[in-house]
């Protein structure tokens, strides 16, 4: 197996991690670490390109992912700043009568 190959799976599995934790500080770093390893492997001489298909699956799972975790968290995060708002508002009416 290639080195890139081998640090696409290295960093797939660091974000699995850095997922479970929500350490989005980790994410975005190894994120941009994947895309070095994705660059360095299409540009190596020929490898394998069953292993390469697979390993670009696994990869691809886990951004999917991530891409419904950070969806879930943005909606709570809507949620909760439109419940902030409706109590400020209500806190504006109470002030307005009281």
């Amino acid at each position: 197996m290639s080195h890139a190959l081998q640090r696409i799976d290295e960093t797939r599995d660091a974000l699995v991690g850095a997922l479970a934790e929500r350490n989005w500080d980790a994410i975005s770093e190894l994120d941009m670490g994947c895309r070095v390893w994705i660059d360095e492997v299409l540009t190596e001489a020929p490898v394998d390109e069953g292993a390469l298909r697979e390993k670009l699956e696994s990869l691809l799972a886990v951004y999917q992912q991530l891409l419904e975790v950070t969806t879930g968290e943005r909606q709570a995060i809507f949620e909760e700043m439109s419940q902030i708002n409706q109590a400020k508002n209500a806190s504006k009416v109470y002030h307005l009568f009281g």
